[in-house]
């Protein structure tokens, strides 16, 4: 099954006799609850979830992480409410960027969803298409998935993924100047996990949002040593836009894994080592 989808193809889909679920993920880093946009307009049927109360942990329970893994009972319970089930596809969308739709392209993984794909461009792809949207909010009947963690591998902790950079290849998704420590917007310490390399998730994507042909992509990883055979985790600031890399990834046909804590979990420890610069370090 492929990691996404496109507009065209979900166009598809939605005229069958058995289409998937969609999730509408609009959501924005800093920004205000992106709900009045989905009653606004969306894609006929999607239901909305909201990344930062329905999707993510309390931040207590989170070892520093902004965005901590969700309790899976919470977790499953959102999910049932939009109507997702394990017998039938889910479609996740969001306003454009990817991230957060491929946050729960990357939770569904992990907890066990056989189905589950991303709309390639999100909600602008559809439009652009001359995909329908509608302000009515469907009556989604209640669904019966029940998460199960670890379909997907996980760096569960700071420790693994300073181990997984030392012997394997570690991918920093976050902007390069955040990286190279020059800038730090949202986290107490700039810079990286030692061992790191730079692989900012934005160069995955085309000016339209769309994901680039997974050949380029996969010479784009290659030339930082995620290929197929290797040993890949990626982490970004908390563990959103490191799912879009994982993504990204898919697409190109090498598998990786999430460090899902990500640099906010890192830096809430001040004796947890520091780099800076272009270089891994």
């Amino acid at each position: 099954m492929n990691a996404i989808i496109s507009a065209k193809e979900l166009a598809g889909e939605l005229a069958g006799e058995r289409p998937p679920v969609l999730l509408d993920i609009r959501w924005e880093m800093g920004a205000v609850p992106r709900r009045p946009d989905y009653d606004a307009a969306h894609i006929p049927g999607a239901v909305y979830l909201d990344l930062e109360t329905e999707l993510t942990g309390p931040k207590e329970t989170g070892r520093g992480c902004r965005h901590p893994l969700p309790d899976p009972g919470a977790f499953g319970a959102a999910l049932r409410r939009a109507g997702v089930r394990a017998d039938r596809g889910v479609v996740v969308y969001d306003g454009g960027q990817g991230w957060a739709a491929a946050r729960v392209w990357w939770l569904l993984s992990w907890t066990g969803h056989p189905s589950v794909r991303v709309l390639d461009g999100g909600l602008p792809a559809w439009t652009a298409q001359g995909g329908e949207v509608t302000a009515e909010v469907p009556d989604a009947p209640e669904g019966d998935f029940v998460p199960e963690p670890g379909a997907r591998p996980l760096l569960i902790d700071a420790d693994g993924a300073a181990a997984l950079a030392r012997r394997g290849v570690l991918l920093d998704a976050r902007a390069g100047e955040r990286y190279r420590g020059e800038v730090e917007p949202l986290d107490p310490v700039a810079g990286h996990i030692p061992g790191a390399r730079s692989a900012p998730t934005t160069e995955n994507v085309t000016a339209d949002g769309t994901f680039r042909p997974s050949a380029d992509l996969a010479e784009r990883f290659a030339g930082l040593g995620a290929e197929p055979g290797a040993e890949v985790g990626v982490y970004c600031g908390s563990g959103v836009s490191g799912a879009h890399e994982v993504l990204a990834l898919a697409v190109a046909g090498v598998p990786a894994v999430l460090y899902a804590g990500s640099w906010s979990e890192w830096t809430a420890d001040p004796s947890r080592p520091v780099a800076t610069g272009p270089q891994p370090g």
